[in-house]
């Protein structure tokens, strides 16, 4: 810690020179950088990093900090570039093992898509339904190694991810079943929620930490869909170069490049997240700000339009799947918003703003509610629909807990962090839900 001392020292006295800077305020500031060295430090990076790192996010919430870290911006470049390292811990955060994870993810699905070409029955259904089961663990295997975990929990989340393959496995779903539909849509879910496991580790218990994995979660959907985008323009750019050459040349790289790809960038992207943690900046306040403030205008303008207008007869299934998936999206949005937050009990502009997007949403939430119970009287039960029953419900009772925790932070009779460990806590059912999803429905309306 002598390093860490010297540096913290460094940044003290450029902090002291600043105008209208009292000691008391320094000595509060100086606090909070120890505390992120030490969150930054226990998560594997090493001395210079987790200094370096913690400067550029206290820089978000004082002035003379920011100043500090933009003067010794040029340090902070040097961790974009990727170096040989000496240190164990630095090669596990190396390139070479993305690669050989990556690879292990991209011959899996290769793999499974030849055995389902291959397959008697002549069908891939099994293949699209258990997609996530060759790429996911994969990704739980590269955060338990990364993070040295021991052999026993490496077990438990193994016998976990084996338990779920079988029971999807054993499953006799008939041909283009309803519950294996339900199956391929919520076993990625189930699997990302030990992902989760394998990220918080021992600390699963800790909100933090959930609003760590949520933060992670985040990013790593960011830096896939750049990297899945960035792909497409090379096999685009690629088969139109091959084309005069092989003119079924697409079709071939379209069968190797694109499963072997995606599931690849599965694993870069998550050693992005950790490999780039905050060095350029935190992306979630851009996106937050920009998209929190069009997502509460337009959710306001729907319930308005829907209140006067009424759902109608004709709200149908696919645009209650179009509700079901706005509403995740706005809770995800407000997820990665809190995990953005600064730490503080004075209500922003932009708490409020998630107020408004998040009743609005509840509105929204209730008449689609109110339709789907009145189609399931008329039409009765099907897995759809009770699936698509409990989704609402669970998050009508989210939204309720977000709005009033919100209001009562702006009126200043709670901390913001309630709402914080309100969603985090509340991850756990989600969990349970998507699990009851892929092992419970199947059964009871027998694989239909």
């Amino acid at each position: 810690m002598d390093s860490i001392d010297t540096r913290i020292g460094e940044w003290r006295a450029a902090v002291t020179r600043g105008p209208a800077i009292e000691i008391d305020d320094v000595d509060e500031l100086e606090g909070h950088l120890r505390e992120q060295v030490a969150d930054l430090l226990a998560a594997g990076l090493d001395d210079d990093e987790a200094f370096l790192i913690a400067v550029k996010r206290l820089g978000s919430v004082n002035a003379v900090t920011a100043e500090f870290a933009r003067e010794h911006s040029e340090r902070l470049w040097k961790h974009l570039v990727l170096a040989d390292t000496t240190t164990i811990g630095d090669r596990r955060r190396g390139v070479l093992p993305v690669v050989l994870f990556a690879l292990v993810a991209a011959v899996a699905i290769q793999a499974a898509r030849i055995l389902a070409e291959t397959s008697a029955t002549g069908t891939s259904m099994w293949f699209v339904r258990d997609l996530s089961l060759f790429v996911l663990p994969v990704l739980v295997g590269y955060l338990a190694w990364n993070r040295r975990m021991p052999l026993p929990r490496i077990l438990g989340l193994g016998a976990v991810i084996a338990a779920l393959a079988v029971v999807v496995s054993v499953f006799p779903f008939e041909d283009s079943a309803a519950t294996g539909i339900l199956v391929a849509l919520h076993l990625p879910v189930v699997l990302w929620f030990v992902v989760g496991l394998a990220y918080v580790g021992d600390e699963w218990r800790s909100s933090a930490r959930r609003m760590d994995f949520v933060r992670f979660s985040g990013e790593w959907a960011i830096y896939f869909v750049l990297i899945v985008l960035g792909g497409g323009v090379l096999f685009g750019l690629t088969s139109l170069l091959l084309a005069p050459l092989a003119p079924d040349a697409a079709d071939q790289l379209a069968t190797w490049m694109l499963p072997s790809g995606g599931a690849a960038a599965v694993i870069v992207a998550a050693w992005l997240v950790e490999a780039k943690k905050s060095v350029i900046e935190n992306i979630a306040p851009v996106l937050t700000a920009i998209f929190t403030p069009l997502f509460a205008v337009m959710l306001v303008v729907a319930s308005a339009g829907y209140l006067a207008v009424g759902l109608g007869r004709e709200f149908d299934r696919d645009l209650m799947i179009v509700f079901d998936v706005l509403l995740l999206v706005v809770l995800a949005l407000v997820l990665y918003g809190l995990s953005a937050r600064v730490e503080s009990r004075v209500a922003r502009t932009m708490d409020v703003i998630r107020l408004v997007a998040v009743s609005a949403a509840l509105l929204l939430d209730v008449l689609v509610l109110g339709s789907m119970l009145a189609r399931v009287g008329d039409l009765g039960f099907t897995p759809n629909r009770i699936v698509a029953l409990g989704l609402n419900i669970l998050l009508v009772v989210n939204l309720v807990g977000a709005a009033v925790l919100s209001v009562r932070a702006l009126a200043g009779q709670v901390p913001a962090e309630r709402l914080e460990r309100w969603q985090t806590r509340y991850l756990p059912v989600f969990a349970a839900w998507t699990l009851l999803v892929v092992v419970a429905v199947p059964v009871i309306f027998g694989f239909a």
